[in-house]
């Protein structure tokens, strides 16, 4: 089992970057797939990005494409979401999720460790 925290999150104006973190606890941490996900008011979670246990492989949902970059550094127990060029859709809270699987998963009920959550929020 890992435990995850989020941190990063703040305010931002439309165009800004924030970068979020997670850090996993536990010796195993290098051995999950991780993903990053959010959920904005009154919607479902959303995928936004995951990346493999090795970090060879990442996936993005279609809204953050070409401005997100997910990242890791399995030294740190800590996987990275670059976040660039901003704007005030992608206002959420941003949760991190780790699983054991055989293939990166997109869907949040694939996912079985989460964190607590981040929130984003970007003005206009």
């Amino acid at each position: 089992q890992v435990q995850l925290v989020e941190s990063g999150g703040g305010l931002v104006q439309a165009g800004g970057s924030l970068r979020l973190s997670c850090v996993g606890s536990g010796r195993t941490f290098s051995m999950y797939h991780m993903g990053w996900f959010r959920q904005a008011p009154g919607k479902k979670r959303e995928f936004v990005s995951a990346i493999s246990s090795s970090g060879r492989t990442t996936l993005y949902g279609d809204s953050v494409k070409g401005r997100f970059t997910i990242s890791r550094d399995n030294a740190k127990n800590t996987v990275y979401l670059q976040m660039n060029s901003l704007t005030p859709e992608d206002t959420a809270v941003y949760y991190c999720g780790g699983v054991l699987s055989s293939r990166v998963p997109t869907t949040e009920r694939e996912y079985k460790f989460w964190g607590q959550g981040t929130q984003v929020t970007v003005s206009s």
